[in-house]
């Protein structure tokens, strides 16, 4: 320091000799862990964001920096007011949170000089983030950097906002500090400036608190409309009164407790995807994210990208550097629909990823740890395209730890008609019509029909139905032709009915289901043209007119 004075721990800290106070510039002091801020660190961005978790430690850094200013200024006997004014640095060292090196500018540099410049290495903060969350993708000595701030505007009188340029926490070999007045910033840097203002925080929170409002009144909304439908729906929003599907439910919970990884098979519609978001809303992850892709929507070319990231420059088009939906899942559940149509190259890096925990985003060569919960699913029989060599045999045992097969929905008939119920229930409500149940017919045809496209396939049906009902309760009339044309169950249902009964609604309805073609409903019935015909005058058909 200038003119000899050279500020250490001697002039600064005093304890009191019974214990119990330590004081640092005449101002009480406490010793803190490292690790324990590290943890706060996890905490906070793991709650509230990484905006909101810089916002707070930004704000706390530059108050402990002016603080720190405005008590060294009585508590030593500056040799020179311009001393006190450039020992930020010096202060930064002595409490242990960083070693602040002088940047020595190169004598071609002739770019401006920033009003204040330092290298720092050692940062606790860097090595903490490191720690309890990797590598990041933006500069992470928060507190640091507000505490630099907050000390330059104690003692220079304005505002004075610093940030990093490089940053040891995002792969950097050192961090690089620089400071400048509000007022020079340039308006392409004003992002920075954001997280020295409230504001930053209470946007969070407004946000977090509109989300909530908002999801309680569409979850009062739901209620609603689903008392009116007479439904009681499961606390998870599945329907499962068949006995096959309340085992798939009860394994889907039980697989939830723990982090293995889940295959879900099933034939396209049957709502693989519900019981994935059951897993992660039942897991310890349920408060982040799920993220999910259709693996068979994607290009080879893009998959890599879209799972992994890419850095800027690695392709045309990659414009800037992207993270991936590893990334985008960290902490939580990234399910991967359609694993079966993944290419033989992709399932050699998928399958890396989930031994090592780790991914190389495109056109990088580090790789970033990633803590995700996998859950796949694929309408594909995995064990036969093992068999022949189109997936690799060992991403099927790893993605296969505990496997759900969900039945179709022609197997669990006794969850037609509560799911048609919950369907229409929201579909009513998403169309604004007042359209409260089914008719009894409608529903006989519900059960009659086999749903090739499962739930999926009902669902549409249901909206269609509610879109073109002119009543308030779904009549035959109302459902799709093929359902319509459905012939009866042979399974008998309620009472006993006559074999003539029977007989004739049937015919009736395979008649239909051919659109009125007689001669190919007698063949598919193995009966003559005339045998089918005196059955339909009998039954006074207007066919039989023809």
């Amino acid at each position: 320091m200038a003119g000899g004075f050279e500020l250490g721990l001697n002039e600064l800290l005093s304890f009191e000799p019974g214990g119990g106070l330590i004081h640092f510039a005449g101002q009480r002091a406490v010793l803190m862990d490292p690790v324990a801020l590290g943890l706060l660190r996890k905490e906070l961005i793991d709650l509230l964001g990484m905006t909101a978790a810089r916002g707070i430690f930004t704000r706390l850094g530059y108050a402990h920096g002016w603080r720190t200013a405005e008590a060294l200024k009585a508590a030593v006997p500056w040799p020179d007011e311009s001393v006190w004014r450039r020992a930020g640095g010096r202060l930064h060292t002595l409490q242990g949170q960083v070693r602040v090196e002088r940047v020595e500018r190169r004598p071609d540099d002739d770019t401006p000089e920033p009003f204040a410049e330092a290298q720092w290495r050692d940062s606790y903060e860097a090595e903490q983030h490191l720690l309890h969350l990797g590598q990041a993708d933006q500069p992470v000595c928060w507190s640091l950097t507000g505490f630099a701030s907050g000390y330059m505007s104690y003692v220079n009188g304005k505002p004075i906002y610093g940030t990093e340029v490089r940053c040891v926490g995002k792969g950097d070999a050192a961090c690089h500090f620089i400071g400048r007045p509000a007022e020079e910033w340039s308006t392409e840097c004003t992002e920075v400036l954001r997280f020295y203002e409230t504001q930053c925080m209470e946007g969070v929170l407004a946000q977090v608190t509109d989300a909530l409002k908002q999801a309680e009144r569409k979850l009062r909304a739901k209620r609603q409309s689903l008392a009116r439908a007479g439904v009681n729906e499961d606390p998870a929003g599945m329907v499962a009164r068949s006995e096959a599907m309340q085992r798939v439910l009860n394994l889907a919970r039980r697989a939830a407790k723990v982090d293995s990884t889940v295959l879900v098979t099933g034939e396209s519609g049957v709502g693989k995807e519900r019981v994935a978001r059951l897993i992660h809303d039942e897991s310890s992850r349920a408060h982040k994210a799920f993220v999910a892709v259709n693996c068979a929507a994607v290009t080879e070319s893009l998959l890599e990208s879209e799972l992994f990231g890419h850095a800027r420059g690695a392709f045309t088009g990659a414009t800037h550097d992207r993270p991936g939906l590893f990334e985008a899942a960290h902490g939580g559940t990234l399910f991967l629909d359609e694993v079966g149509e993944v290419p033989p190259a992709m399932q050699a890096k998928l399958l890396r990823v989930l031994q090592e925990r780790e991914v190389r985003r495109v056109g990088e060569n580090t790789s970033r740890k990633v803590d995700v919960r996998l859950v796949a699913a694929t309408n594909r029989e995995l064990a036969e395209e093992v068999r022949l060599g189109r997936f690799r045999q060992d991403l099927y045992y790893r993605l296969r730890v505990i496997e759900l097969k969900i039945p179709p929905l022609r197997q669990r008939r006794d969850d037609i008609l509560p799911l048609a119920r919950l369907l229409l229930a929201e579909a009513s409500e998403r169309l604004g019509r007042k359209v409260a149940a089914l008719s009894p017919e409608a529903a006989d045809q519900l059960l009659r029909y086999d749903w090739p496209g499962n739930v999926r396939e009902l669902g549409n049906a249901v909206e269609r139905a509610v879109a073109l009902c002119e009543g308030q309760r779904v009549e035959r009339d109302d459902l799709p032709e093929e359902v319509r044309a459905a012939p009866p169950s042979l399974v008998p249902t309620g009472n006993p009915r006559r074999l003539e009964d029977m007989e004739k609604e049937y015919i009736l309805a395979v008649l239909a289901q051919n659109g009125g073609n007689r001669a190919r409903t007698a063949e598919q019935l193995d009966i003559g043209v005339a045998t089918l015909y005196r059955k339909l005058k009998q039954y006074g058909h207007p066919e039989a007119a023809h």
